[in-house]
């Protein structure tokens, strides 16, 4: 196992980092380190960007527009654009669906959403979870009923996140219930524009509205937008979720937020706490061996080897570091980083005083939003179960 980057690796990287910082808009940049809320706009901006250059997909093979990277420069990639302070890729459309739509979908299918999700023109969400159907999504309820020459679609889903933004959703639907759960499931693509579609938001602890629910009230698919065959949606459900769960670990982030508790903490005053030091190197400890995690995986598959079965791992350990960096920060900010008015922040003028309440002040929405991460992607005491069983044995 060799966890050294190649000479040709790190100019590889010096080749992304000085593209990055040439072509990152430094508003988003700054919004980004300091966690300040991010429009749908500069999520577009930036998408569109990397569209342009070919690398919104940069995970994609060749023949089917993208970069062609092995795993080691996926990574690179990854770690020069957090690092850089670029928001992280909104990951429906270019990382979790093109992948189903690209090994089972049809060449039609191919035309016509690929080129939409490689620019950055169409936004993807994400229709998974319903009530009682988080994390056993077997248990979907959401009906897809087949007449003729299209699907009649009824049920609800929910925590779909920027779903308010979404030009599509693809869902799982149910399709068959004659047989076991898993087997009568199917993947299907949804325009949210069709008539009978309603995205109402969930407004969540920090005020924000970044998750929704759906419903579908006879609602109108063509047949055509199913996805491989009826009720093999389970399957294609699952290569999807590698992708995801592998995504939600997020190392590079979580060394970008790493600095970000270091530098809260000298301006606060408490880095010459002993305890305080103690506790950011146990993180950085963790996120160390995080970052070696993945750098295994990558050195298998550079290698040809199997990689490692281990993306519900990488997602207990990462969606655990997230929340303790966002602890950190809010036991180093102190009382100023209780305040949190998003009007106010937006118009400037919010923590005006002193003591750096203006970088301080989104600290307790982040750490109310990041409650969510051991849940989301499948809990974690799901995937500790997972784990058991197809690693340990």
């Amino acid at each position: 196992m060799d966890l050294a980057f190649t000479p040709e690796e790190q100019q590889f990287r010096e080749e992304i980092r000085a593209w990055v910082r040439e072509n990152l808009p430094q508003d988003i940049a700054h919004k980004v380190h300091n966690s300040l809320h991010l429009t749908r706009e500069d999520m577009q901006r930036w998408a569109k960007i990397l569209g342009k250059k070919g690398w919104l997909g940069y995970g994609w093979p060749q023949q089917f527009g993208g970069p062609g990277w092995n795993a080691v420069q996926k990574h690179l990639f990854e770690e020069e654009t957090a690092l850089a302070g670029a928001p992280r890729i909104v990951p429906f459309g270019p990382v979790m669906v093109a992948p189903v739509i690209m090994a089972f979908g049809s060449p039609e299918q191919h035309k016509r959403f690929l080129p939409g999700i490689a620019s950055g023109e169409v936004w993807w969400s994400q229709g998974y979870s319903e009530p009682g159907a988080g994390s056993d999504l077997a248990s979907v309820k959401t009906r897809a009923e087949r007449r003729g020459d299209k699907y009649i679609v009824n049920g609800q889903k929910t925590w779909t996140t920027l779903g308010q933004y979404g030009d599509w959703i693809f869902c799982l639907v149910r399709t068959d219930t004659s047989g076991k759960p898993q087997t009568g499931i199917s993947f299907l693509l949804i325009d949210m524009k069709s008539p009978g579609i309603e995205v109402r938001p969930i407004i969540m602890l920090d005020g924000g509205h970044e998750v929704n629910e759906v419903f579908f009230d006879n609602v109108e698919v063509p047949a055509e937008n199913l996805v491989g065959e009826e009720n093999k949606g389970w399957t294609y459900a699952k290569h999807l979720l590698s992708h995801e769960r592998t995504n939600i670990a997020d190392v590079n982030r979580a060394k970008r937020e790493l600095e970000r508790v270091k530098r809260i903490a000298k301006a606060e005053g408490v880095w010459e706490d002993m305890r305080f030091r103690d506790e950011i190197a146990k993180l950085e400890v963790d996120v160390v061996a995080l970052e070696m995690l993945v750098l295994r995986v990558l050195s298998a598959e550079k290698s040809g080897k199997n990689s490692l079965d281990i993306a519900g791992l990488l997602k207990i350990r990462g969606s655990e570091i997230q929340q303790r960096y966002t602890e950190l920060m809010m036991l180093a900010g102190g009382a100023f980083s209780l305040p949190f008015i998003q009007e106010a922040m937006e118009a400037g003028w919010q923590g005006d005083f002193p003591g750096g309440a203006v970088a301080l002040a989104p600290l307790a929405a982040t750490y109310f939003n990041m409650r969510k991460t051991t849940i989301y992607g499948g809990s974690n005491e799901v995937q500790r179960n997972i784990v058991a069983q197809t690693v340990l044995g």
